[in-house]
């Protein structure tokens, strides 16, 4: 895999596996690329949330909007500019506010070959 810069533009969204509500996730860089990392972006639709366990580790950052992220240990939110920290093992609920929503994620492995 050689250097390269990534935008939004050039991600290609799908729902995101495993629901059916207004959430969407373009991989830049997967298993396909060779790297050891899966980085992407995700779009939220106003009032959309997922419940899932997460299968592994995953890094997201939101961009626009405001996400909040549930566990059994309580409620974090966060807005432009924050980091969350999934950790693979976690049950998760995430949930867009008001607003839509955009993320940058990083997962440790590939969350597509952890799904499969």
């Amino acid at each position: 895999m050689k250097l390269r810069k990534l935008a939004i533009a050039d991600a290609s969204m799908e729902r995101s596996p495993g629901q059916e509500g207004e959430i969407f996730t373009g991989n830049l860089v997967d298993e396909r690329h060779g790297g050891p990392v899966t980085i992407g972006y995700g779009r939220w639709g106003a009032g959309s949330s997922l419940s899932e366990t997460m299968a592994v580790d995953d890094i997201m950052i939101v961009l626009k909007g405001r996400l909040s992220v549930t566990t059994e240990d309580g409620t974090v939110t966060a807005g432009p500019g924050e980091i969350v920290y999934m950790p693979k093992g976690e049950k998760v609920t995430i949930r867009a506010h008001e607003e839509d929503a955009v993320t940058a994620y990083v997962t440790y492995p590939h969350w597509r070959e952890a799904q499969g």
